[in-house]
């Protein structure tokens, strides 16, 4: 082996230099042999980073000479490694280098590209920026209608036969914000659809059911998003396999249910018929979407060996419009201090079980939303806040777990389904409710439970005691009895007068009595608590459809 050493070294470096500079002429000469180079730190003010350190968002720090600020919670995520999506945004330079406040151009040349009875397709320029645009938003008016990477969009959930008015924003990695681009304005075509801004969810089993019960006629059309349920987080599904039985994807249809006499297998037909059914919703204006997990597939390593590829390539094969996390991994337990302060032993899981699946819809550029399923309790506990412990429910073993990543992790969540129920009498729904709303800006759709529920034992009906007061005893900083309050008139008027104008309600589940039990006597059905929901919130479509008495099915 030759070794050379200083001077030789330098003049050797140096004759490669001019070699390569006179063969290959670049235009900025400054990043030949950046890769790998450790420039000094010794300028700069902010602490350098530290792998075994706990960032928050807003956090600063230096690497190798560079400013970079932290998104939301991150421990060992190496600041030069994160794309536009990933948790640190860089600053700028250490030691005189300037912050970049420089916004991107407008973007030009804004048109309408399609139109159909309740979307718009629109289309535009790119915009420039001195360091670079990470995405552009889409206005409907003065509303944020949509955000995507590129310079096309599809404005949907619009009504027939109606104008609307569009202007595109661009925005750099920073946060800066362009001035607005042209505007335009199309009509819809004439049609029976209604502008929807708040949703009503309903989690679909698909034990004891046939996939073949998923069709417009079985689900009324005021349901805007029914979610599959479940999938599994560790699923080895290979794309355009169509393998969508409980063994490689989860789902436990009849059709390709899991046995005593062995593992059901779809056939193509089958596969493709759920495909169908799937499509055929999406264009009555009702989403399907794959949900993760559920108490079933949490309770081992299921998670820990989450596959964001995977799960994508089965939402993508489906033809589903998003994917729900419904994480609910047992066992972590939260340190209840203030809220710069507060964290959770389970934490890193959760939170990279939806950085890696946000990640891998970005990168690959495809239409899918992100949802999670919310803790009744999970936002409480947090000191110093009205959701501490004993000014809300006691003693609740998941009181906390989803504070973290939903408060530096929201960006990354289109809405929120919150589980208001399963907790017993002592919990408020309205408080649950306002203790996400105080750490998220998105949509909340507020939980319904068809009794008798999993674990808690209250019963929810419809309709409120005799002289409640929506809004009455909550966030009084005592834990009173609250079972009162948790009816669907009562949380439909809350979320009605209290709540934004985009948040909706939830529903576990769609055939519930059906695969489980018959609610008890005067208690809240499937049909009655849509149908209320439908015409109280109220939903765009018929609220008199209901949903069929189907048999329960054996594999």
């Amino acid at each position: 082996m030759l070794i050379l050493r200083g001077k030789q070294t330098a003049l050797i470096a140096s004759l490669i230099a001019v070699l390569i500079f006179s063969t290959f002429p670049v235009a900025d000469s400054t990043n030949v042999f950046a890769a790998g180079n450790q420039v000094s730190a010794t300028t700069c003010q902010e602490p350098a980073w530290n792998a075994s350190t706990v960032y928050h968002g807003g956090d600063r720090v230096s690497y190798n000479g560079k400013i970079y600020e932290a998104k939301w919670w991150t421990q060992g995520e190496q600041p030069d490694q994160s794309d536009q999506w990933g948790v640190w945004k860089f600053i700028g330079d250490c030691g005189g280098g300037v912050e970049d406040t420089e916004a991107p151009s407008a973007p030009g040349g804004l048109t309408v590209t399609g139109t159909t009875s309740s979307s718009i397709s629109l289309s535009w320029n790119a915009s420039t920026d001195n360091v670079g645009v990470s995405g552009y938003d889409v206005y409907r008016g003065t509303t944020l209608a949509t955000s995507v990477t590129g310079t096309t969009a599809v404005v949907s959930r619009l009504a027939s036969n109606t104008t609307y008015s569009f202007t595109v924003k661009a925005k750099d990695a920073a946060g800066n914000v362009s001035a607005a681009s042209n505007q335009v304005s199309a009509t819809t075509k004439p049609g029976n659809s209604n502008e929807i801004t708040r949703r009503y969810v309903a989690y679909a089993s698909t034990w004891n059911t046939s996939l073949y019960d998923l069709t417009p006629g079985n689900i009324p059309n005021y349901i805007t998003n029914v979610n599959l349920a479940f999938a599994r987080p560790d699923t080895t599904y290979q794309k355009g396999s169509y393998e969508f039985d409980q063994a490689v994807a989860g789902f436990e249809f009849v059709e390709g249910a899991t046995t005593s006499n062995g593992q059901k297998k779809l056939t193509p037909q089958q596969a493709q018929d759920l495909r169908n059914h799937i499509a055929a919703l999406k264009a009555r204006g009702t989403e399907v979407w794959v949900s993760v997990g559920g108490w079933a597939y949490s309770q081992g390593s299921q998670w820990s060996n989450f596959n964001a590829q995977r799960v994508v390539d089965l939402a993508l094969d489906l033809g589903a419009s998003g994917i729900d996390i419904d994480w609910e991994s047992s066992g972590s337990s939260c340190n209840k201090l203030e809220a710069s302060q507060f964290q959770c032993t389970k934490d890193g899981e959760i939170a990279g079980i939806i950085t890696s699946l946000y990640n891998e819809i970005h990168s690959r550029g495809v239409n899918l939303k992100i949802s999670i399923a919310g803790w009744s309790t999970g936002a409480y506990y947090v000191k110093g806040t009205p959701f501490e412990e004993g000014k809300v429910q006691w003693g609740s073993p998941f009181g906390g777990t989803m504070y973290r990543v939903v408060k530096d992790h929201g960006d990354k969540i289109d809405f929120i389904n919150l589980m208001s129920y399963d907790a017993g009498d002592y919990y408020d729904p309205r408080e649950g409710y306002e203790s996400y709303r105080a750490i998220y800006n998105g949509p909340i759709n507020m939980g319904m439970e068809i009794a008798p529920e999993g674990s808690g034992g209250a019963i929810l009906e419809v309709e409120a005691p005799p002289g409640t007061v929506y809004d009455a005893e909550m966030l009084t900083g005592q834990n009173n009895i609250a079972s009162r309050y948790y009816n669907v008139e009562t949380m439909v008027n809350y979320i009605k007068n209290k709540g934004r104008s985009y948040d909706g309600f939830m529903i576990w589940q769609l055939w519930k009595q059906r695969v489980h039990q018959p609610a008890p006597a005067g208690a809240a059905t499937e049909n009655s608590a849509g149908q209320y929901v439908c015409r109280n919130l109220p939903l765009a479509g018929d609220c008199n459809q209901t949903i069929p008495n189907l048999p329960k099915l054996t594999p």
